[in-house]
């Protein structure tokens, strides 16, 4: 079991940037998992945004491609989603994940185990 806590989120307008954290009670989580970042958005269903497996290999979604880098830190057990050049439909509550195993499979929700509160993103035009 591992509990996963979010932060970083906040208002910023379009353009703008934040960085959101997501640390890990337990460092395995980190540095043997599959981990990712999602969002849900009010009224609509949770979209995959990024994921990163043990190898390195990140998969973005199509709409930030470019835009957001996955990253983390194993000393620091932290999970990092840098947002740049953020639009009003970013908006939405993200969540962290870890799955119980180090391999992703290209975005899907269902192989995560473990999942954060969330962290509100607001991006005003």
């Amino acid at each position: 079991q591992v509990e996963l806590v979010e932060s970083g989120g906040g208002s910023v307008q379009t353009g703008g940037s934040l960085r959101l954290s997501c640390a890990a009670s337990d460092s395995r989580y980190i540095t043997r998992s599959c981990v990712g970042w999602f969002r849900q958005a009010p009224g609509k269903e949770r979209e995959a945004v990024a994921d990163l497996d043990t190898s390195g290999l990140a998969i973005y979604a199509d709409s930030v491609k470019g835009r957001f880098t996955i990253s983390k830190d194993n000393a620091e057990n932290n999970l990092y989603l840098q947002m740049n050049n953020l639009k009003p439909e970013d908006t939405a509550m993200y969540y962290c994940a870890a799955a119980a195993h180090w391999y992703c499979q290209a975005l899907r929700a269902d192989i995560f185990d473990y999942w954060g509160q969330g962290t509100q993103v607001t991006v005003s035009s």
